[in-house]
């Protein structure tokens, strides 16, 4: 029988180096054995018998049976690794003559179930839903090849722009608010795309886990509280970047543990697949959003971990450890690198038409995109006197300098003429440039100059009256006329970062204006104005003489017949500068999401108690409504295993420091500590953000403490034998792993409208699909 087995495992994996723990209470010298094959030993004291050299061993390696012997069958820690990375060290119940059905078929069923649950009425509702009005309309953009702007890097929109092409989807539908009707337009590509990249996240967290504990059970635990999680249903039938971002975080996890798993093949074909993918799923991660950061912390703790542990082993020469780390480098950091800019590259070349996001950016990015005033324009390259210009803002959204003939109202300072600063190219945004002398020549750092609006000839003017909304600023107004005024209206150039005499270069140039009078700097705030202001942005003069975005301006149109033109062409930046500004830009953006007036900000300890969720479509009765929730049985549970999970490595701890031996502690504290440290990676900081934050932040760590659920109630289960005796100790887990899946599938079918679709009347109200299912007063369902 023992050959049997043997000859069997020998077949099933790669010819490697086996121990097999606890086949049999005893095995005499002939190698026959007694006892019930079924019949283990307790978890304490267990020993490990290994085979002779003459039953079996592999060209690379021989097992010698008297160092094994001397040792008490005790194997070292890397000598329990096999050379494809499977364990080499497991017992009849776990893994021989098991009673698990075979590998292959449970992935099938994982795959099946994760696909039908995640398409499932892909195509409603036919209306626009919560942030698909961002996300279809950039993959419109990318159709349209026209340029916009947003705070995470393009890759998401970019796939979801080609998914809805490959599909026939013609980039016309305007996404204007969430509940616009699709009608005859094609959006079911971009969706169903979405859908299938989130139907890969069980069946990775399936492979991750089965790699961690060599556990079935434990692999079948996660992809079950995934496949009937519906939070991670919802997020992942829509137009949306999570489940995109959320498979290439996975994709990076599971390329990591195979990696891992090949550490006694180093530089082998599936040694160089699995690093290789690593790293582009690193890449395509960071491509999506800056929270693939994390992602990336995560691995490169586990590179550093390894590199230590092989500068470790006296086995290797400084030679083979320079290699690991030379591959390390090419594998994670460079080739990561490089598809990250290609990316980049790859959206510049795509969005070359002018469009949205022209305002974003600098006038000398501006210049390259076609239909933009600024592409293919000639100009003056250095500011004169005399010359009409517009004056833009540098902050994100900052504007260019404006004026109308419309003054403050009654209470808001000096009833004198508006100056704001305008998103949008307007003729009201044109100033004429004047010299205090009078000397008609070229501007330079330090002069003294008066800025006349074109169209109401008033002067740039400031005084010590307090701004309209930045009340510790000062307000700027429209003085004087045909360029009569008084000292307020003069200012003096300041290049940033030059000296005295240096020119004022079109487009490159940041330049500040500094008030004469009162020593402070002309700002635009940021602010939005009332009605009275057309609700455009604020300007002030800021006593706060620090150089920021806010106070640093460029000269973008610069009209002036007496000097020769140059072709912006020459100005256009290069490759690197508008890698660099779009970094600068995204980075600003993200830091710059406030959340605005009576708009709901949610906490970071609301996520993982499922505090509240998000309204996906419809409010009253009679909308198909959608609720981003997660299956709150779920989800709790998973919190609670976070702290089961820390008292079970605590009285492991204990227990290994008394000497006892314990089958799963490796996989407890090694692989449930790495799926702990994901979570933590991919939570705990958004504690510190100060931007608007939202409940579906969390999903990503909640893929990681579903994978540690799964290791830890399985090695709960399993614990059973340390309780009773088999077969009781089977019973009671069979039936712990029952009553598991009933809880899981049943909470699935009380909670499954929230991302199906209710209609009808609200969860509070009598007749309700929902009704008595409001469990906590925050969910708005």
């Amino acid at each position: 029988t023992l050959k049997f087995y043997l000859q069997w495992a020998v077949f099933y994996y790669e010819p490697q180096t086996f121990y097999i723990q606890a086949i049999l209470p005893n095995i005499n010298k002939s190698g026959v054995g007694t006892g019930n094959i079924r019949d283990t030993s307790t978890l304490r004291n267990r020993k490990t018998f290994p085979l002779s050299e003459k039953t079996f061993q592999t060209p690379s390696t021989a097992v010698s049976k008297d160092k094994n012997s001397r040792t008490g069958g005790q194997s070292s820690e890397d000598d329990t690794q096999s050379s494809n990375g499977t364990s080499a060290q497991f017992s009849v119940r776990g893994s021989l003559g098991t009673n698990e059905p075979p590998s292959r078929v449970l992935l099938m069923l994982v795959v099946g179930l994760s696909f039908s649950t995640r398409l499932y009425k892909i195509t409603e509702p036919p209306h626009v839903c919560w942030d698909e009005t961002h996300f279809g309309k950039m993959g419109s953009y990318y159709i349209n090849r026209t340029f916009f702007f947003d705070v995470h890097p393009p890759l998401g929109k970019m796939l979801i722009g080609l998914a809805g092409y490959i599909t026939g989807y013609d980039g016309t539908f305007p996404f204007i608010k969430p509940g616009d009707k699709y009608e005859h337009h094609n959006y079911w590509g971009m969706r169903g795309f979405c859908a299938v990249l989130g139907s890969f996240l069980p069946i990775f967290a399936y492979l991750i886990v089965l790699e961690l504990s060599q556990s079935h059970t434990a692999a079948l635990i996660t992809a079950s509280l995934l496949i009937f999680d519906t939070g991670c249903i919802s997020i992942s039938q829509y137009i949306l970047l999570d489940p995109i971002l959320m498979f290439f975080i996975m994709a990076a996890v599971l390329s990591m543990v195979k990696f891992n798993q090949q550490r006694h093949r180093p530089f082998t074909a599936p040694w160089w697949l699995w690093l290789v993918l690593i790293g582009v799923n690193l890449a395509g991660a960071l491509g999506v959003k800056f929270v693939g950061l994390f992602v990336i912390v995560l691995v490169g703790l586990n590179t550093v971990w390894d590199l230590w542990r092989l500068l470790g082993d006296l086995s290797l020469s400084l030679v083979d450890i320079a290699k690991h780390f030379l591959a390390r480098v090419v594998g994670l950091i460079l080739l990561p690198l490089f598809i990250y800019v290609t990316i980049f590259a790859i959206h510049f070349v795509v969005l070359n038409k002018s469009g949205p996001g022209d305002g974003f950016f600098s006038s000398a990015f501006q210049s390259r995109l076609i239909g933009n005033n600024l592409h293919n324009a000639s100009m003056p390259e250095y500011l004169a006197y005399g010359s009409t210009i517009t004056v833009k803002n540098l902050r994100i959204a900052g504007g260019y300098l404006h004026s109308h003939w419309h003054l403050y109202p009654e209470g808001v300072g000096a009833r004198q003429q508006q100056v704001t600063a305008y998103l949008h190219k307007d003729y009201n945004n044109l100033w004429l440039i004047y010299s205090q002398s009078g000397t008609p020549d070229l501007v330079r750092h330090g002069d003294i100059i008066r800025l006349e609006h074109k169209e109401t000839t008033r002067n740039l003017h400031s005084h010590l009256h307090e701004a309209p909304l930045t009340k510790k600023h000062f307000q700027v107004t429209g003085y004087g006329t045909n360029g009569t005024g008084d000292t307020n209206d003069l200012w003096q150039v300041e290049v940033c970062g030059g000296r005295k005499g240096d020119l004022v270069k079109v487009l490159r140039s940041k330049v500040r204006f500094l008030h004469r009078a009162t020593g402070c700097v002309l700002y635009s705030s940021g602010k939005t104005l009332p009605k009275w202001g057309w609700e455009q942005v604020e300007v002030t003069c800021s006593p706060y003489l620090k150089e920021t975005p806010s106070s640093q301006w460029n000269i973008e149109d610069h009209i002036n017949p007496r000097l020769p033109n140059i072709s912006l062409s020459v100005l256009k930046p290069h490759f690197l500068e508008i890698l660099l500004e779009s970094h600068i830009i995204m980075i600003r953006g993200n830091s710059g999401l406030k959340p605005k007036d009576n708009e709901m900000n949610s906490k970071p300890w609301h996520w993982p108690i499922n505090y509240q969720g998000l309204r996906f479509s419809g409010v009253n009765e009679t909308e198909y409504r959608v609720y981003l929730l997660g299956n709150p049985v779920i989800w709790w549970m998973n919190l609670a295993t976070l702290g089961l999970y820390l008292i079970m490595v605590a009285v492991a701890s204990v227990a290994l420091q008394r000497g006892f031996s314990l089958e799963h502690a490796c996989v407890l504290m090694r692989g449930g500590g790495l799926l702990l440290l994901g979570w933590l990676l991919h939570y705990v900081p958004f504690y510190t953000m100060g931007r608007v934050l939202y409940y579906h932040h969390y999903f990503p760590a909640m893929l990681f403490n579903t994978m540690l659920t799964g290791i830890t109630l399985d090695i709960l289960l399993k614990s059973a034998d340390l309780l009773l005796r088999p077969p009781y100790s089977d019973w009671l887990q069979r039936v712990g792993q029952m009553a598991f899946l009933f809880t899981v599938l049943y909470s699935f079918y009380l909670f499954h409208p929230l991302s199906y679709g209710m209609t009808g009347p609200l969860a509070h109200e009598p007749g309700s699909a929902m009704a008595g299912l409001k469990w906590m007063d925050s969910w708005e369902f």
